[in-house]
């Protein structure tokens, strides 16, 4: 699918949940489908089903949730009313899915329904220095509209419901617990929590150990991402990583004539009582450091030590650490042009926001707000659209210099100049992506994938800008149809440390107004290196 097309196809299935969102309303209120619960825990046939579900809706095209759960990805397609539409947050993706799986397939489900943080005064639950601890749940029965399960859901959850220490079992169980690293244990379905709030689903996981997974967005698209240092580390108290669903039993229930359950409550299971359960992916495979020295925990597979990202796949690989450098560089710069797309659609659904004045202050934080800011922003998704791109550059000198060292134990590789066959296949999948974005005037404007990375620092997050600043023109013809006025001209200006910083710190202030912003010291002075081109050509030179 071209980039145009799937900013048209995204804007419309925008537009349309705009539209439902006002008029049908009442509809949804007429909707009846009761849940149903027909068994009292979660058997292996089902976590394999489940699995079976989520890796279809990963490896579909789908755009939305609700386009996914309208496909033929969904095995329960089709037993779904028309008037009900589906949208989620990446938080709030993993608990709609799960429940919806077991609506349909009539099996327990309970959820925390609230947190509250270890440490007195956060402003902010989903950003919590010291973590959270749950404080209730929410046991669902038997006879309750699904439907209306699902909206209750999708208002009672959020990223603070991830931050969670991987040790806490208890008084009020958690959702998720930590697994072990191995194969089987991280699979269709695990969580990725990333501390700066953001979560994504695991749908595939490659032989080689690459772990493939899909995420939501504020305005409720999907988009595909590998794991990678995109998803950060963190203390354990903020329970970043890998996570999968606490196994629950309904206990004391009645069963009825027609074969539903009725009553009881849903015991979750303690950490204890889960086979895979391990905290190694945040203190490592050796003895347990202190709490305050988590980091300096190692990473051991078959006598070998690795960094932790590496070590993840090694182990989901068999313990084996091995690259294709020409399939990696490969499908790292083709996942940047669907990244890239991905965000055309995003800065084409805040069109509107551009006509607007800026507001005399940026909100308290530009990665963790609320309201228009959440919806419509893009710094975030840009940080990390950043550090993939310099990931990409870091890993080519990488395998460059795997191969100097004649590493044939971790890189596939039998050619006699790497950087040159990698710069080769960097240009040969990055000259096939085009970018297409709609200038203020209406007309298209079309980008290369060179000439993207070459703006990407320049490329605004900021909402009230003009499309044209939205993607870093500093060309006066292209800049031309931009309406933007001086004053937005200055924030432009003056937001330009924040662009170039790719570290998302969630817990600084930055509310500034434009005087603040064009202080010293405020974001950072220059951006990283991002130009894997210039790095390959220069060392395929020295081959």
């Amino acid at each position: 699918m071209t980039g145009a097309a799937r900013i048209a196809r995204v804007w419309a299935i925008f537009a349309g949940l705009i539209f439902v969102f006002h008029v049908y309303d009442s509809a949804r209120a007429a909707e009846s489908a009761p849940y149903s619960i027909r068994a009292t825990q979660w058997s292996d046939a089902d976590e394999r089903s489940y699995e079976r579900f989520i890796a279809s809706i990963g490896e579909s095209d789908c755009g939305t949730l609700d386009e996914c759960l309208r496909s033929s990805a969904n095995p329960f397609f089709g037993s779904d009313p028309p008037s009900r539409h589906f949208y989620s947050d990446c938080a709030q993706l993993p608990y709609l899915l799960r429940f919806y799986y077991a609506f349909k397939r009539g099996l327990p489900f309970s959820y925390v329904n609230g947190v509250a943080a270890h440490d007195a005064g956060v402003a902010d639950l989903r950003y919590s220095r010291n973590g959270n601890k749950p404080v209730s749940r929410r046991d669902l029965a038997s006879g309750r509209n699904g439907y209306a399960i699902l909206d209750q859901i999708r208002g009672e959850v959020s990223s603070a419901s991830y931050r969670i220490h991987p040790d806490i079992d208890g008084p009020v169980a958690p959702d998720f617990y930590s697994p072990a690293i191995k194969p089987g244990s991280i699979r269709p379905g695990t969580v990725v929590y990333d501390p700066a709030g953001h979560v994504a689903i695991v749908y595939r996981v490659d032989p080689d150990g690459q772990i493939h997974s899909f995420d939501a967005h504020t305005d409720f698209t999907l988009t595909q991402l590998t794991f990678d240092v995109r998803f950060a580390r963190s203390r354990p108290a903020q329970g970043s990583g890998f996570k999968n669903w606490r196994p629950l039993r309904l206990v004391g229930a009645e069963k009825h004539p027609d074969g539903s359950y009725r009553g009881g409550r849903i015991v979750a299971a303690k950490n204890s009582e889960i086979a895979d359960f391990s905290t190694e992916q945040f203190y490592g495979t050796g003895p347990r450091p202190k709490e305050e020295a988590w980091a300096s925990g190692s990473f051991t597979v078959k006598g070998q030590t690795f960094g932790y990202y590496d070590f993840v796949r090694a182990r989901l690989a068999g313990g084996v650490l091995r690259f294709d450098p020409i399939k990696e560089i490969g499908e790292m710069t083709s996942s940047l042009c669907s990244d890239l797309q991905y965000r055309a659609g995003a800065v084409e659904l805040a069109r509107r926001m551009s006509a607007l004045p800026h507001p005399a202050r940026l909100p308290r934080n530009i990665y963790g707000s609320d309201g228009d800011w959440e919806m419509f922003s893009t710094p975030s998704r840009d940080a990390r659209l950043k550090i993939a791109f310099k990931y990409l550059r870091d890993m080519a000198q990488r395998f460059v210099e795997l191969a100097a060292q004649k590493d044939t134990s971790h890189l596939a590789y039998k050619g006699s100049n790497l950087a040159g066959d990698l710069l080769k296949t960097y240009q040969r999948a990055s000259a096939t992506c085009i970018i297409t974005y709609r200038k203020s005037n209406g007309a298209q404007q079309s980008l290369s994938f060179e000439e993207s990375r070459l703006r990407l620092f320049q490329m605004s997050f900021d909402p009230y800008h003009c499309p044209e600043r939205r993607w870093g023109a500093s060309d006066p013809a292209e800049l031309s149809s931009c309406r933007d006025g001086e004053a937005k001209k200055a924030w432009y200006d003056a937001e330009q440390p924040l662009r170039n910083q790719i570290e998302r710190t969630y817990d600084a202030r930055m509310d500034f107004t434009l005087d603040e912003l064009k202080r010293p010291g405020v974001g950072a002075a220059f951006p990283p290196d991002t130009d894997v081109a210039r790095y390959l050509t220069r060392a395929a030179k020295q081959e």
